[in-house]
C-alpha cells in the first residue's frame, strides 16, 4: 500500500505520528470544529475590558471589546483557547469581521464609547472585512475617530506594507492603530518608523511583577522611551496588583489595563447604563 500523498508531499505512516502529534491534531480540530459551530450558529460575543488613565485614576480611556465563543455546553470560550489555532484559517477571518462589525454597532449605538477591536494583519485584504470597514464608515463617518485598531506585533510583521497602507488610508477619517504585544515579537526598526502607530501596548511579560523586578522595570522604561520620541500613547498590559500599577505609573506609561482595573465582562457599566435609561 503507498503512502498518502498530500500537496506537501508524502504522509508519514500512521504508526510514526507520535502520540504527542496526534492528540495536538485531534485538539485542533475539536477547536476548528468549536469555532465553525459558534458562528454558524451566531454564538459569538464581545466581552469588554477598560484601559484606565494611568495619570487619572478610575478614568477609563476606552474599551477594549474581545472576541468570545460559546462552545456546545453553552461555555464562554475566551479567544487564547482558540485564536492561536484559526488565526490563519478562513475562520479566523470571519471572526475578525464578527468582532469589527460587533464593534462598529456598539459604537454606533454609544455615542460615548470608544473602543478597540483585535485584528489580523490577514483581513486586511479579506473583502468582507475590509468592505464593512469602509461601508461603516462612508454611512457614520464619526465612528472613525472613537475606533482603534489592534494588530498584534507578530501579525504586523507577516504583511507590513499591508499595514501600512491600510495605516496611511485610514488614519485620515480617525481611526487610530494600537501595535499589541510591543516587545515581544521582532518588530524590524526599519518598519517601525514607517507604521506610526497611535498606541503602543507593552507586552505583560514585562508588566507583571514589574513593582519587584528591577530588570523589567529597566526593560519598560526603555519601551516608554521609544514609544514617546515616535509620540505614541503607552498602555502597560496585564496590570494585576495596585504595586505593580504604581510602579508602572511612576515610569510615564499613559494608560494601564489588566484584572486590577476589571476583568472582560459581557455586562460593562456602560452597557447597563445604557438598558437602563432605555428602560426609564
Amino acid at each position: 500500500m503507498t503512502a498518502a500523498k498530500t500537496q506537501e508531499g508524502t504522509l508519514p505512516p500512521a504508526d510514526a505520528i507520535s502520540p504527542l502529534a496526534r492528540a495536538v491534531s485531534a485538539r485542533d480540530a475539536r477547536t476548528l470544529d468549536m469555532v465553525r459551530d459558534a458562528i454558524a450558529h451566531g454564538e459569538t460575543l464581545l466581552a469588554y475590558q477598560p484601559v484606565v488613565s494611568a495619570r487619572l485614576p478610575g478614568t477609563v480611556a476606552f474599551y477594549e471589546g474581545l472576541i468570545r465563543v460559546l462552545d456546545a455546553t453553552g461555555r464562554v470560550i475566551p479567544a487564547r483557547d482558540f485564536m492561536p489555532v484559526v488565526e490563519d484559517t478562513e475562520l479566523g477571518r470571519q471572526l475578525d469581521v464578527i468582532a469589527l462589525r460587533m464593534g462598529l454597532t456598539a459604537l454606533q449605538r454609544h455615542p460615548a464609547l470608544r473602543l478597540s477591536i483585535n485584528m489580523s494583519a490577514r483581513s486586511i485584504g479579506y473583502k468582507g472585512w475590509s468592505e464593512l470597514l469602509q461601508r461603516s464608515l462612508d454611512r457614520n463617518p464619526t465612528l472613525g475617530e472613537r475606533l482603534i485598531l489592534e494588530i498584534t506585533e507578530t501579525s504586523a510583521m507577516t504583511l507590513p506594507e499591508l499595514v501600512v497602507d491600510l495605516m496611511d488610508e485610514m488614519q485620515p477619517r480617525g481611526v487610530c492603530f494600537a501595535l499589541d504585544d510591543f516587545g515581544a515579537g521582532q518588530t524590524a526598526i526599519r518598519y517601525f518608523k514607517d507604521f506610526l502607530f497611535d498606541v503602543i501596548k507593552i507586552d505583560g511579560q514585562f508588566i507583571r511583577g514589574i513593582a519587584q523586578n528591577a530588570d523589567n522595570r529597566v526593560l519598560t522604561a526603555a519601551l516608554v522611551s521609544i514609544a514617546g520620541h515616535f509620540d505614541m500613547l503607552t498602555i502597560a498590559e496585564n496590570v494585576e496588583t495596585a504595586q505593580d500599577a504604581a510602579a508602572v505609573a511612576a515610569l510615564g506609561v499613559d494608560c494601564m489595563q489588566g484584572y486590577h482595573f476589571g476583568a472582560p465582562t459581557l455586562k460593562p457599566a456602560w452597557l447597563a447604563s445604557a438598558r437602563r435609561g432605555a428602560v426609564g
